[in-house]
């Protein structure tokens, strides 16, 4: 595999910062069962970088270890190395890493609240210190998310009478209420329908200027839309990561080439 700190410096020449993430030799279990195998890349600043490959290949595990939230699940542990902006992120106070590297799973997970409190919870559990009032805060947010002009009569409302994609783009807006450096979707387009997608796509989009993004997804479309850099998993191993149009056109593995034509997977 081409060294990916070559890609980034090449994917962005004239950029001073270097990447956003660093992972080196990244070895994960589940008890006893190893599950991610000596993974290394770098994650280029402001952009969308898309992880592919079959399901169970360690795509989405290896998204939790970005903000340490396998450690909610007993029993597992990581080895190696993931810095974010060069700082070892297993030396972090946890809580201060994930108001930095913010998550949005699979399937929406609005809480039984209004729309204003699903998103006001975020700011005040995540540490709001009150530079603006609440309600302004929560509006920004909203706009974020490509959602206040839907919601902006309904705030009072509760979550739940959203449709699956403003639930999703709700809960975007409550990841984004604290200001994350890097944002870690894991599918979140997967139970959408087109129309749903292609809003939370184009969100993608806006939210790189301001935010890294890291998406899992089994849609090969939508990685060769939307990521700047794409990763191919299997076994628990990354085969190949390049910039998109690389891995989609001159993969230079066969494994990558036989998923991407669907030879398997």
């Amino acid at each position: 595999m081409v060294d990916n700190l070559e890609i980034v410096r090449e994917a962005r020449p004239h950029a001073a910062a270097g990447p956003k993430l660093v992972v080196s030799g990244l070895n994960f279990y589940y008890g006893d069962k190893q599950v991610l195998h000596d993974i290394s890349l770098a994650i280029p600043p402001n952009q969308i970088t898309a992880l592919i490959g079959p399901s169970g290949c360690g795509k989405s595990t290896f998204l939790r270890t970005l903000n340490r939230m396998h450690e909610t699940i007993r029993n597992t542990r990581a080895e190696g190395q993931v810095l974010l902006d060069g700082e070892d992120i297993m030396a972090m106070d946890v809580v201060q890493l994930r108001r930095r590297v913010g998550m949005v799973f699979q399937r929406s997970n609005p809480f039984p609240k209004s729309i204003f409190d699903n998103v006001a919870y975020g700011l005040r559990v995540n540490g709001w210190m009150r530079k603006r009032p609440l309600a302004e805060a929560v509006e920004h947010s909203l706009r974020r998310a490509a959602l206040w002009d839907e919601v902006k009569d309904l705030l009072h409302e509760s979550a739940y009478k959203l449709s699956g994609g403003q639930q999703q783009r709700l809960c975007i807006a409550r990841a984004l209420a604290v200001d994350p450096e890097v944002l870690l979707l894991d599918e979140p387009c997967s139970a959408l329908d087109p129309i749903a997608t292609a809003k939370i796509e184009e969100l993608m989009f806006s939210l790189k200027e301001t935010c890294t993004l890291v998406i899992v997804t089994h849609n090969m479309q939508q990685a060769a839309r939307v990521a700047e850099h794409t990763g191919f998993f299997l076994h628990g191993k990354l085969i190949e990561f390049n910039r998109t149009e690389v891995i989609f056109k001159r993969p230079r593995c066969k494994e990558t080439e036989d998923y991407i034509t669907g030879r398997f997977g």
